[in-house]
């Protein structure tokens, strides 16, 4: 298996090589000019030269782009000019943040569509369906800006149930021991009970609205899936052997739907990858979606770069375990296929 999954991974390099490309071309592509960016509004054209020559903006494009991918090959992604700081420290400090609310989102969505799903498609037409069916059509139909302030509106503004939401970690606390960077296992591991509830409280508005947002194409799939599956022959034998109504629909009837599902849940990674930017801004979360956002309006290429080249290294492993999930859900599914 391990072989096999190296395979995948060289498989997967034209890709980001392509990634990489295309990204570059794409940020130079910018309006904009980063050299008059830095330089500020007073400066002269000859110290605006003088700021794009330091930035290597002067060299023909194709020398550009060697000179990146020479950095690539040894692990720089270059330096942001709007923090100073190089890309790579500042996505592996901010890539935790962006995790823990996708992860998290993505377990709730989980947890509540595939047993709607179930229920829907075990009684279609009921009102379990119906109610699913409203549940569904309201997380596509609303945009995640709105969702997300219309949750601080009534849960933060109006009932107070909720803390500020801005940020990962209300000011009165430190954060935690840095361990994994995911602010709730981090606090964990400290044994700190009271840090460990303010890093959950903070973390409720924005998966609740990253959750309303992916729930709907998880519960669909899942719904169309089990329709499917339970009118299928071997299913109609197990319920004709005996067999009780939980065992059919677990062990034979959702184990045989998943597999669309998972494919499903890695096309949602890719939604809540760009969502996240969204509910960054409104909640004012440190992660890797609003540091992209700053750099592309300040023209910053390297940051863009970095993450975009991060987020398709995310794309690759996730596609890499999906193919891993198959085979344990249905062993006749061979990983070489």
């Amino acid at each position: 298996m391990w072989s096999v999954a190296a395979r995948r991974m060289l498989a997967a390099l034209p890709n980001l090589l392509g990634v990489v490309v295309i990204t570059f071309l794409l940020t130079r592509a910018i309006p904009g000019d980063p050299a008059a960016y830095f330089a500020g509004g007073a400066a002269t054209q000859e110290a605006v030269e003088q700021v794009r020559r330091e930035l290597g903006l002067d060299k023909p494009l194709l020398q550009q782009f060697f000179v990146y991918v020479g950095n690539l090959a040894r692990g720089d992604l270059g330096q942001s000019l709007t923090t100073g700081q190089p890309v790579l420290k500042e996505l592996l400090l901010r890539l935790p943040a962006s995790l823990e609310v996708v992860l998290l989102s993505l377990l709730l969505a989980c947890a509540i569509a595939l047993p709607m799903g179930v229920m829907a498609a075990t009684r279609p037409g009921s009102w379990i369906d119906q109610v699913s069916r409203l549940i569904t059509t309201a997380g596509v139909s609303l945009p995640t800006f709105f969702t997300g302030l219309l949750l601080s509106y009534v849960f933060y503004f109006l009932l107070g149930w909720a803390p500020s939401p801005l940020g990962r970690l209300d000011p009165v606390f430190s954060p935690p021991t840095t361990v994994t960077g995911l602010y709730l296992i981090d606090a964990a591991l400290a044994g700190d009970g009271a840090l460990w509830r303010a890093c959950a409280a903070q973390l409720v508005l924005p998966v609740l609205t990253m959750t309303i947002f992916v729930l709907a194409p998880i519960a669909r799939m899942t719904r169309a899936s089990m329709i499917a599956v339970l009118s299928a022959d071997f299913v109609r034998t197990a319920r004709a052997s005996g067999l009780s109504q939980t065992t059919v629909l677990v062990r034979y009837a959702l184990r045989n739907a998943l597999l669309p599902v998972v494919t499903t849940l890695g096309m949602v990674f890719g939604f809540m990858i760009g969502s996240s930017v969204v509910i960054e801004k409104v909640f004012g979360w440190p992660g890797v979606g609003s540091y992209a956002i700053d750099a592309l309006t300040a023209s910053d290429y390297a940051p863009v770069q970095g993450f975009v080249l991060t987020m398709g290294i995310l794309f690759v492993l996730l596609n890499l375990l999906i193919d891993l999930l198959y085979v344990l859900i249905d062993p006749r599914v061979t990983i070489d296929s």
